[in-house]
């Protein structure tokens, strides 16, 4: 298993520096096409007719909420889409099953959802332990600590003795208890997994303070809309990958969520949306898109997709600045900055994979 990994590994790297071989020497050196058109997963699902992909149980907004109509809505919830017109060409076919924090991984292991797209980092144990893969990271946030401004708290450190809500079964339960070993402190947990009646927990005064994943705190506050009665304290818990979690085993799978992953950042850094892929289809203005939108052929086969599931993707979902500004952005009740998770062009850590 070690050395799969190391495999997996490399392969992910080889793909991210795009080294440039000949026709000739790249036929010596990677198996026929026709050997990768499919793995099991790929398979399960198209003859299932609908990908399924977790939601949550209750709202975590801004990634996965359902509206006043009883849809599905946000950025997860989109990226599952996403991956479901890549593979079936229709963003409807995706079925969403709510399921707890954790249930995440046994739902997974089981069967019960074909991925997992639901805030989640990527660790060692997840790896290692769980025997799961990971995606490229799709957000990159940060882990911190919201209190009661009555408080007057400089930082966790003056919170001593406090009591603290944090998400059951999430890594921020191992991220506070190392954090507050480090400064010497004692806090009082209260561990509630429900997103809705933890911020129920924090917001009623029960707990001093609240730990969660940075974007979900400051949509909790704005939510709340008494922003100037909490304070979001400058300690910085953990830097987390957020990335699609998928069984180990099945590489196809793995780059079909990678590939899919890149298409919304290609298309953003190209200029490409759900409003103008049609007109570029039409008339491409290079190889690369020509063979991104599926004019030319090549970008499908190797994955077992066909050969405009990029051009579904962005015509149906849009391209990854379109998902974030709907669900998290301008055009969204919580209008957050895109901060670290922009792509590299525009200061943030995001990039595609060539199209060679």
């Amino acid at each position: 298993m070690a050395m799969e990994r190391t495999m997996k590994s490399f392969k992910s790297g080889a793909m991210a520096l795009a080294l440039t071989l000949t026709p000739a020497l790249a036929m010596t050196q990677f198996a026929p096409v026709a050997e990768a058109a499919g793995g099991k997963t790929l398979q399960t699902v198209k003859a299932r007719g609908s990908l399924l992909c977790t939601g949550h149980d209750g709202s975590y907004l801004g990634f996965a909420e359902v509206d006043n109509k009883g849809n599905w809505k946000g950025l997860d919830i989109d990226l599952c889409r996403a991956v479901a017109t890549a593979v079936l060409g229709d963003p409807s076919k995706v079925t969403i099953i709510p399921i707890s924090w954790a249930q995440r991984w046994p739902a997974l292991q089981s069967g019960e959802v074909d991925l997992v797209i639901k805030a989640s980092g990527a660790t060692l144990s997840r790896d290692t332990d769980l025997g799961l893969q990971f995606s490229l990271s799709y957000y990159l946030g940060t882990t911190k600590i919201m209190a009661h401004k009555e408080l007057n708290l400089k930082s966790l450190k003056d919170a001593d003795g406090g009591t603290i809500c944090i998400p059951a079964g999430t890594t921020q339960q191992q991220q506070i208890a190392s954090y507050t070993a480090k400064l010497g402190i004692k806090l009082e947990p209260v561990l509630i997994e429900k997103t809705e009646e933890l911020e129920q927990a924090y917001f009623s005064g029960r707990c001093d303070l609240y730990t969660q994943w940075g974007p979900v705190l400051a949509i909790a506050r704005a939510a709340k809309g008494n922003v100037e009665q909490h304070d979001i304290l400058s300690d910085v818990l953990a830097l987390e990958p957020e990335v699609i979690v998928m069984r180990q085993g099945d590489d196809n799978w793995v780059d079909i969520a990678n590939w899919t992953l890149s298409a919304l950042w290609f298309a953003e850094q190209e200029g490409i949306t759900s409003q103008n892929v049609d007109s570029i289809r039409a008339n491409p203005p290079s190889p690369e898109i020509g063979k991104f939108l599926g004019v030319t052929p090549g970008i499908g086969a190797g994955l077992g997709l066909s050969d405009d599931w990029a051009y579904k993707v962005i015509k149906n979902v849009g391209n990854y600045a379109e998902i974030f500004d709907r669900n998290l952005g301008a055009g969204s009740p919580y209008k957050m900055d895109r901060e670290m998770t922009a792509l590299w062009n525009a200061g943030g850590v995001l990039y595609p994979y060539l199209i060679d």
